[in-house]
């Protein structure tokens, strides 16, 4: 009799079964867990939505369905589909403890508690005491290491990241994250089942930051250097990066809408689980905003304030505002090509994710390209000579390419 979930036959048969036989539990009800609940259930799932708090997934349904109500009435949903995808979402009213019994008849079940490695460490070994053999189980960590994560499995090749991101009904991308042990079947069939979700997947090593939060933080960090030195102020900074550079949303705008206490996390993570890369230092300047519970827009206040206070103008300065983009641009391009060059994702991976995870204008190589590597590497040379710090050495790969005219992409 052939093994279900064989890595020699490629058949993991829980996840390979048609969407309304294949159950998806979720486990956390926080905005993350009830939008990946929502996707499930959008896509024909039954789905088990469970959380450590009593009510929280009773709270999260009410929420779904507080957001479906919305698109019907704009008519971007049907009613009929509103309330199938409602009637998909089991919910379990009390705590979730020891016991994972709720989630017995699942093939998939998707973790989205807090950013905690022992939680999700003793969350996964419950969780596979009780599924099925071929059940697949995954994280939506966004920095802690999978490896890590499935260390404690009984059958630990069936675990994965599925790192989406929020909200997940909304953003397009999906980080699929096998570690070093995790089935080569499981990875073909968890990224073949997400995109039938209707997302765009791309593959991620599971190095710290996977893609996006890796390859995006010169876009915070270099902007608060920039910021801390005085060279422009928080306002000059996010115009030069719209108007000069056709970003969505500035660096601090950006900061203050995901929230100090996330968007620092995540750095201090990556600082800390790369052995203290320096391009990954945290700012003391945002750790003071922490300090002081200035979170953001969910505080009412950040770098800027949301309390009905008129927004600073900028400094419209072209020379100024041309230096600012440039820096942080060049930054930006050295990080996607370090992620290529330690194999982090491939090329159109890389770039594919950070146009849908972050709506950046441009893919960062496909930039690259455009200006020549050369571009890059003279104005990394000249920040280092400035400053004497490794924080901006040039990656080798720049550094090979511009001395070769190399290209990402043909």
């Amino acid at each position: 009799m052939t093994d279900p979930m064989d890595i020699t036959t490629g058949s993991w048969a829980m996840i390979d079964a048609p969407a309304a036989n294949l159950r998806v539990g979720v486990v956390g009800a926080g905005a993350m867990g009830s939008g990946i609940a929502q996707v499930a259930a959008a896509a024909g799932h039954p789905v088990m939505l469970a959380d450590a708090k009593a009510g929280a997934a009773r709270r999260a349904h009410e929420g779904i369905r507080t957001g479906l109500d919305k698109l019907v009435e704009k008519g971007k949903l049907d009613a009929v589909k509103r309330s199938q995808v409602l009637a998909r979402i089991d919910v379990l009213d009390e705590a979730l403890g020891v016991d994972m019994s709720p989630f017995r008849e699942c093939g998939l079940v998707i973790e989205a508690i807090h950013e905690d490695l022992v939680a999700k460490q003793a969350l996964f070994a419950g969780l596979a005491a009780v599924v099925a053999a071929d059940a697949v189980l995954a994280t939506n960590t966004s920095s802690l290491s999978v490896a890590s994560i499935a260390s404690g499995c009984v059958r630990p090749e069936r675990v994965i990241g599925i790192h989406f991101f929020n909200p997940a009904p909304v953003l397009p991308l999906v980080e699929i994250v096998p570690w070093l042990g995790t089935a080569a079947a499981v990875t073909t069939a968890t990224r073949a089942l997400v995109d039938s979700w209707r997302k765009t997947t791309v593959v991620a090593a599971d190095t710290p930051g996977f893609i996006v939060n890796r390859v995006a933080r010169p876009y915070y960090s270099e902007a608060l250097r920039i910021h801390d030195e005085r060279i422009a102020a928080p306002e000059t900074i996010d115009w030069a990066m719209k108007e000069l550079g056709g970003f969505k949303m500035g660096p601090f705008e950006l900061m203050d809408f995901i929230g100090h206490d996330v968007n620092f996390t995540v750095t201090r993570t990556m600082y800390e689980s790369s052995f203290w890369e320096p391009r990954y230092k945290p700012s003391v300047t945002q750790k003071r905003l922490l300090d002081a519970g200035f979170l953001g827009r969910k505080s009412g206040r950040g770098f800027y304030r949301y309390d009905g206070a008129a927004m600073p103008e900028p400094v419209k300065d072209p020379a100024l505002g041309t230096q600012v983009f440039e820096r942080v641009l060049v930054m930006l391009i050295n990080e996607a090509a370090e992620a290529v060059l330690y194999g982090v994702g491939a090329p159109a991976d890389i770039d594919v994710a950070m146009q849908k995870g972050v709506n950046y204008p441009k893919g960062l190589l496909a930039w690259s390209d455009a200006l020549g590597a050369k571009w890059s590497v003279e104005r990394l040379d000249a920040l280092q000579a400035d400053y004497g710090e490794d924080r901006y050495r040039a990656s080798a790969l720049l550094r090979r390419m511009a001395r070769t005219n190399g290209r990402f992409f043909a």
